[in-house]
């Protein structure tokens, strides 16, 4: 979970801190430095981890698995049916465009056939990958069998000039073009782009803006096929061409396996496929599942389906193919990194190594109305008991990645992740049978999963639970997710349930209204927040120095405490500001598990007291010739060193000179993936892989502390850091010794409802 004091503290129930300053300046241009690298630098380590009393024990690692269920998909249908696989793909985006276009070269790969035809209609991003004639706007394709992965050779239908692939009308021509110039027995509908979660997927930043409506999400994000769009557009193709159902609807696109997604498709397909989590840049494995397809017709979509997910990541061309693979691995990407020392890595290394953090889930929505029925059982016994609980429940679940930004704690939850710690935390009869129920529900509905060892409590379906900051605003809140994820809203009580959690708003469970309560009618509630104070940190000694640690203790009083985590700071006397320079979790003394998930359990006497052994050391990055000092900020409470995800944000910019914001993956000190964002905070909006090339640049962006004249933060802000370059090296991080001078340490506290409670001291190092 992401770290919330920068810019939502709840301030210090400690002493002010003491810098010893007058007051000054903002941070400066060029701030004194923090650190000093080594004369000899040792080996890149790995990152210690944070402790409290004592550590808990390691996070389970679970394998990708299918459910036993699946087993008994029927694997045929009736004898002689024909396909028709239609591809929309919608590259018409800087970072994605290559990845898109690959994909539809792997569909060459396997090509048309008389019982499985293949239409795509790709849109390319003008200035992006300027391969294969570096055309621009839309083409539809019939595609043919093809081994070349370079170029298209498939037959052109249409040059359709700059569309916009976000409007659902783009979406409804095509298809009722596919449909009629194609007819089969069985259609499939697979959408390539970015993906957002519940507000829907498939940007288009190269058209003009479409008319936008008076949702407030739809005004903050402007060109996106929202997910009300979908469910729209999907019942007007149906209308137009008399279909009953898609056999299959597949969204290759980042955090669309959400209950609200499956519950606008279930009207209009049988089975889909989709993530929990974002996707690597590789997509689906195109030829894998349809050379499958192509072989035997006869199959249902709930065996295409399990298909997709079975070579997901495992016979993707970038993986099995030799020259593909050399070329993804070549140096200075994040995936070669791992394997500089190994050479070139045999497909089945590569692939174990990419399912780390991968989800992919086919789902039958003949089953999604029991999913949601038993939803609604289980907000009604939620209803029922304290709400700290299901607070609880909400903060320890399994988490996704955030399209809200990293000041927000995660609000993609797995639902059956949060149904076993809702009975976990409650203790209640009823939420345990109805929590019993969600996951024996999502077990039914769920064709077949996989999840790498870092998502250790995915299930498969995601279900949007945020906090009463995100609930409270119009672009995140029910403004807009009612009417966004409108028929879920109108099917279930998750809506209802929400307003009870976080308004007050009355709860009928048998009454399915669509829940808007009204800001000015009454005053919102943040259930698990408050009643946190952390008491003065007390050092063993007033100087530390690397090898000489210092022992830090608090008291932490309050029945709301979730996360607890480790702070430093260097005190730049000048401009009177602190630079942030480390920050890791506390694990409690008794870390305790659920579904996979492991979590920190402080007791239930309401006071605890948090201990750590504090030594002067702080981490950078490096490219191999430039270093720069950066706080590697934890994904994952609980794990092991070696499986640990820490992550930096910072400015990325292509060779070209275009920026992004963007995040690194860092994992047992190396450099694992680069996301870019859409929006213009470093982790908010859109998430998408970037493949970097030789040349590119990422600038670090530091946090500062400004202080005011009693020692209090009086604001954070974010400046341009050193910037590192793509090359020969990928990058890794190491420990420096923290230069000599003032520093703060101290604990942070975080409540159920992402609020911090912090406590530091003056600790010099001489």
């Amino acid at each position: 979970m992401v770290l919330v004091f920068i810019l939502r503290s709840c301030g210090s129930s400690g002493q002010p801190i003491d810098t010893g300053s007058q007051p000054g300046t903002l941070a400066p241009s060029e701030p004194a430095s923090p650190a000093v690298e080594p004369t000899q630098p040792a080996v890149v380590p790995t990152r210690p981890r944070a402790t409290a009393t004592r550590k808990a024990a390691a996070s389970p690692v679970a394998q990708p698995t299918t459910p036993a269920q699946s087993t008994s998909v029927p694997a045929a249908s009736s004898p002689g049916q024909k396909w028709l696989v239609m591809l929309y793909q919608d590259a018409d985006d800087k970072v994605l465009e290559q990845d898109i276009y690959f994909d539809l070269n792997e569909a060459e790969r396997v090509g048309s056939t008389a019982r499985m035809q293949i239409v795509a209609q790709m849109d390319r991003f003008r200035g992006g990958f300027a391969g294969d004639g570096n055309w621009t706007g839309a083409k539809r394709f019939y595609v043919t069998k093809d081994e070349d992965l370079q170029r298209v050779g498939s037959k052109q239908i249409a040059d359709l000039g700059e569309i916009n692939m976000s409007d659902p009308k783009t979406l409804i021509d095509f298809v009722t073009w596919a449909m009629k110039a194609y007819p089969a027995d069985k259609y499939a509908l697979i959408l390539s782009d970015h993906g957002m979660g519940w507000p829907g997927a498939l940007t288009d930043a190269d058209s003009q803006r479409r008319s936008i409506s008076n949702i407030p999400m739809e005004a903050a994000i402007g060109n996106l096929t929202y997910l009300q769009d979908l469910d729209g557009a999907l019942g007007q193709i149906r209308a137009q061409t008399g279909l009953d159902k898609f056999e299959l609807i597949g969204l290759d696109a980042c955090l669309m396996s959400h209950i609200e997604v499956y519950d606008a498709l279930a009207p209009h397909a049988r089975y889909a496929v989709a993530s929990q989590e974002t996707e690597p840049a590789l997509g689906w494995a195109y030829t894998g599942f349809l050379s499958h397809l192509a072989q035997n017709p006869n199959i249902s979509g709930a065996a295409l389906g399990k298909l997709i997910v079975d070579t997901y990541i495992q016979d993707d061309q970038r993986i099995v193919d030799d020259q593909a693979r050399a070329d993804y691995m070549r140096q200075g990407s994040p995936r070669g990194s791992f394997f500089d020392s190994l050479g070139q890595p045999s497909p089945e290394e590569l692939a174990k190594q990419m399912e780390d953090s991968v989800t992919l889930t086919a789902v039958d929505l003949g089953a999604i109305p029991q999913v949601v029925s038993s939803i609604n059982d289980l907000a009604a016994a939620l209803a029922q008991v304290d709400p700290a609980s299901v607070a609880r429940a909400k903060s320890y679940a399994q988490p996704f990645t955030s399209i809200f930004g990293q000041q927000i704690p995660p609000s993609y939850v797995d639902l059956g992740s949060l149904a076993q710690l809702a009975k976990q935390f409650s203790q209640d009869p009823e939420v345990a049978r109805t929590a019993d129920g969600v996951v024996a529900s999502v077990r039914a509905a769920v064709l077949a999963e996989k999840h790498g060892p870092k998502k250790p409590g995915a299930t498969g379906i995601s279900i949007y639970f945020p906090i009463s900051q995100l609930y409270r605003s119009p672009v995140a809140g029910p403004q807009s997710y009612t009417t966004i994820a409108k028929r879920f809203a109108e099917d279930s009580s998750w809506d209802d349930f929400l307003a009870y959690f976080f308004a007050g708003r009355p709860f009928e469970p048998t009454v399915r209204s669509v829940a808007v309560p009204d800001p000015s009618a009454g005053r919102f509630s943040a259930p698990g927040a408050g009643g946190i104070q952390v008491g003065p940190v007390q050092l063993s000694a007033k100087t530390a120095a690397p090898g000489k640690p210092v022992t830090m203790r608090a008291k932490v009083t309050g029945a709301n405490a979730g996360y607890a985590y480790i702070f430093a700071g260097y005190i730049d006397k000048a401009s009177n500001s602190i630079y942030v320079a480390d920050l890791d979790y506390l694990e409690s003394p008794n870390s305790r598990q659920a579904g996979g998930i492991t979590y920190p359990d402080w007791g239930d006497k309401g006071s605890f007291t948090l201990e750590f052994d504090w030594e002067p050391l702080t981490f950078a990055i490096t490219d191999g010739k430039t270093t720069a000092q950066t706080p590697l900020i934890p994904r994952s409470y609980g794990a092991v060193p070696e499986e640990a995800v820490y992550t930096v944000d910072g400015i990325y910019t292509f060779i070209d000179g275009t920026t992004s914001s963007a995040r690194l993956y860092f994992s047992n000190g190396y450099l694992r993936q680069v996301f870019g964002f859409a929006g213009s905070d470093p982790s908010a909006g859109a998430p998408h892989e970037i493949t970097p090339q030789t040349g590119d640049k990422f600038t670090v962006l530091e946090r500062w502390m400004d202080l005011n004249p009693q020692g209090g933060v009086k604001e954070i802000v974010t400046q341009e850091g050193k910037t590192l370059t793509f090359g020969p090296k990928s990058f890794t991080w190491k420990t420096l010794d923290a230069a000599a001078g003032d520093y703060v340490i101290g604990f942070i506290v975080e409540d159920l409802d992402g609020n911090s409670y912090e406590s530091y001291t003056p600790v010099k190092v001489p």
